[in-house]
């Protein structure tokens, strides 16, 4: 076998909108848009620079719901740039740019095969420039938006040739969560296929799910929500004499999403968290100093700063002035080492032995053991959430929005129910952070433990009854 090199991409998306950042001033906001474009660029240069021999693309080169005709005039310019350095391009299309969808209606650059959607088709790859056969590329497209059925079981290998046998599937292997289960399929199906390399797409998180044979999913290019954290980019692959492939993952992302933890457990002051946050922006800084970074704080832990991000609104003030310094740096175009928070994601407690709490004879005590109960339990969690919303379904709107919600976002609406219980319930010693220690009191529970919640529990009630 005659060795070569070839680059996997997938999910480009190019042009297509950033979730949750409608609010960004517009320098950023452009920044934004471009940086699809930009890693498209960076894609071509690595192909060049590697003197890959082929490009392989899995599939949602763009989204038809925001196929923009600088889109798809981009992306051509790409592929010539490609064929300019006589590097083959073989492509698929996904649920996000299906073959019905609207576009150019030009025919694609000879050198570049755009598979159909009817039956997985067949194409050769060369040695850039037009040498040596060296690999057999199939692929099929989809035809419409939704395809549901199992379209790997529809590939076979072509008998009786010695090249390399590369599949491009654009699906859902083993049933992802977090994706659309479009082209269904097992790794057991991909594995016994007798393909040599499946280059896969759809799935936005890199991963290898099998060595041999190789099965790849390259991620996108660019990470375009706080749900696409890390570097983002596309595999170059080795194949040698034997016939073994090794991938090598390469950067393209100009913008990196991170999600950063910091811990409140030490800090006992508006202005030790403050300082603690800005001393992480700079390290995401110093980190990626190439590149723009776009964080979402999660603030964990338990102590005294939490009355703080509950009671006072801190969080969205240092948020405001965090964005407000980033912005000067947008309009001075440093958008290298730029870090923009996203936001503060406030998943903190006060310092509490919650132990103790959840034997407690007392409202406080219920409570948690309610969100214990319920936290363990799918059903029993929809069923609190269901009871808990219902007055806001009447809204249709709020129904369309809250209906929508994940498993794991009502999970993080009961702990923070839980925390705001600990937090208006605690009786806490805000000088100390510590449990105040029980009073001896009539009306409290068999333990003596719940007198000091029960002004709190009156309190509360006020509150609801006013």
């Amino acid at each position: 076998m005659i060795p070569f090199r070839f680059l996997h991409a997938a999910d480009l998306h190019l042009d297509s909108r950033f979730a949750g950042l409608a609010h960004l001033p517009q320098a950023i906001r452009s920044y934004l848009r471009e940086s699809t474009f930009a890693a498209l660029g960076r894609l071509v240069r690595v192909a060049v620079t590697q003197r890959v021999d082929f490009v392989v693309i899995s599939g949602d080169v763009y989204d038809i719901t925001d196929a923009s005709l600088q889109g798809q005039l981009r992306f051509r310019e790409a592929l010539e740039e490609l064929g300019r350095h006589g590097i083959e391009v073989f492509l698929i299309h996904g649920n996000h740019d299906p073959l019905d969808g609207p576009r150019l209606t030009a025919e694609p650059p000879g050198h570049v095969t755009v598979f159909g959607g009817s039956e997985p088709g067949q194409a050769t790859a060369h040695l850039r420039g037009g040498g040596s056969d060296v690999a057999v590329i199939s692929g099929i497209s989809y035809p419409t938006a939704k395809v549901t059925e199992n379209t790997a079981l529809r590939f076979s290998r072509r008998p009786g040739s010695g090249l390399f046998h590369i599949a491009l599937l654009h699906g859902n292997v083993d049933g992802d969560l977090e994706h659309e289960t479009y082209s269904p399929c097992s790794r057991k199906d991909l594995i016994y296929s007798g393909y040599d390399y499946w280059a896969l797409g759809h799935i936005h998180k890199r991963s290898i799910l099998h060595e041999r044979p190789l099965i790849v999913y390259p991620g996108n290019i660019q990470g375009r929500s706080i749900k696409e954290t890390g570097p983002k980019g596309c595999y170059i692959v080795d194949v040698n004499a034997e016939g073994t492939a090794e991938p090598q993952f390469h950067e393209l992302d100009y913008v990196r999403w991170q999600v950063r933890e910091l811990a409140i457990e030490g800090l006992h002051s508006e202005a030790e968290w403050t300082q603690a946050v800005e001393d992480m922006v700079e390290a995401v800084r110093e980190e990626t100093p190439q590149l723009m970074s776009v964080v979402r704080f999660r603030l964990t832990g338990r102590g005294p700063v939490h009355r703080i991000l509950a009671e006072k609104g801190a969080a969205d003030d240092l948020l405001a002035e965090l964005q407000r310094r980033e912005t000067v740096r947008a309009q001075r175009q440093e958008y290298a080492g730029l870090v923009w928070t996203e936001g503060f994601a406030v998943e903190t407690g006060l310092a509490v032995d919650r132990e103790r709490l959840l034997q407690e004879d007392s409202f406080l005590g219920e409570l948690l053991r309610l969100a214990e109960r319920s936290g363990d339990s799918g059903q029993e969690l929809d069923g609190l959430v269901a009871a808990a919303l219902r007055p806001l379904m009447e809204n249709q709107e709020l129904r369309r929005l809250l209906s929508s919600a994940q498993a794991e976002e009502k999970l993080e609406w009961l702990r923070g129910a839980a925390e705001l219980g600990i937090t208006l319930l605690s009786g806490m010693d805000e000088s100390a952070g510590a449990p105040a220690e029980p009073a001896a009191r009539e009306g409290a529970g068999k333990s003596g433990e719940a007198a000091p919640y029960r002004e709190r529990e009156e309190e509360v009630l006020e509150r609801r009854d006013t």
